[in-house]
Parts: structure tokens; C-alpha cells; sequence
């Protein structure tokens, strides 16, 4: 993977919590609106090519189901 989810999310949500282990980025009110079109807008740039309409909402809940989800969808940019 070629980017940090876990500091990614911190900034996009602009809380430390955003990047610990387990923590429900929904339920919390830690992946509002804005952070999410931020999060995706990031992860585009990155490369990554996500349609957010065909992601089950679920797989968002947490850093985990992200990062897996973007293992899944390849890695992004090519390092370098």
C-alpha cells in the first residue's frame, strides 16, 4: 500500500482517534460528509480509483476495512 490510511484519516477527519484501532469512523461522527468526500478526493489523487456509490458503506467503518479495501483494489501509484 502506498499510502497511510491511519494518518490519512487522522487529517481528513481532523481527529486523533480517526487512525486508532477498531474505532467505528461512522458511528463516531469521526467520517462525516466532508471528511468522506475528503478521504475519497485524497485517495483518488493517490491513484486510487474508487467509485463511492459501489462501496458498501460498511467497509468504511474503520481504518481496517479501508485499508483492506484498498489492498483489494490495487496499490495505488506505482512505487517509484
Amino acid at each position: 500500500m502506498t499510502i497511510d490510511v491511519r494518518s490519512l484519516l487522522r487529517e481528513v477527519c481532523g481527529d486523533e482517534r480517526a487512525g486508532d484501532y477498531g474505532v467505528d469512523l461512522i458511528d463516531s461522527g469521526l467520517l462525516d460528509s466532508m471528511a468522506f468526500i475528503e478521504l475519497f478526493t485524497r485517495l483518488e489523487e493517490e491513484g486510487y480509483d474508487l467509485q463511492p456509490t459501489r462501496i458498501d458503506r460498511s467497509r468504511l467503518r474503520t481504518a481496517e476495512g479501508i485499508e483492506a479495501l484498498l489492498r483489494e483494489c490495487g496499490s495505488g501509484r506505482p512505487e517509484e
